[in-house]
């Protein structure tokens, strides 16, 4: 790195890089993946979210995965954040009420109330 303004270009680059990812995506699915979900089984949760989203051919669809957030008698924890709307916390979640999340809430836009164990705020 030679200058200031040279950090500066990467920075705004890599910004934009971010900017245009986020804008080509309908919705984000995250993942518990930490000691505690894991140990609840959120590996095989995590693959069938993966496996329905390939199934049904689902593009604009981010799934990524985050630690402990403290309700680890919860886990496997999945949040469903889809644009303009809150973002909805899906608790006990195993294979099967994960391919119901996907086919559900993210493909129809209905949220699984009876599953949810918090919703964020607008």
């Amino acid at each position: 790195m030679k200058s200031l303004e040279e950090l500066q270009r990467i920075k705004e680059a890599q910004l934009e890089a971010i900017r245009l990812r986020e804008a080509d995506q309908k919705a984000k699915i995250v993942v518990g993946m930490g000691t505690c979900g894991i140990a609840a089984g959120a590996r095989e949760v995590m693959s069938a979210i993966l496996d329905e989203l390939g199934k049904r051919r689902l593009t604009g669809v981010a799934v990524t995965q985050t630690g402990c957030i403290g309700l680890c008698a919860q886990e496997p924890l999945v949040d469903v954040i889809l644009p303009g709307k809150p973002r909805v916390t899906y608790g006990k979640v195993d294979a099967s009420k994960a391919r119901q999340i996907v086919a559900q809430h993210i493909v129809n836009g209905i949220v699984i109330s009876e599953w949810v164990v918090n919703r964020g705020e607008e």
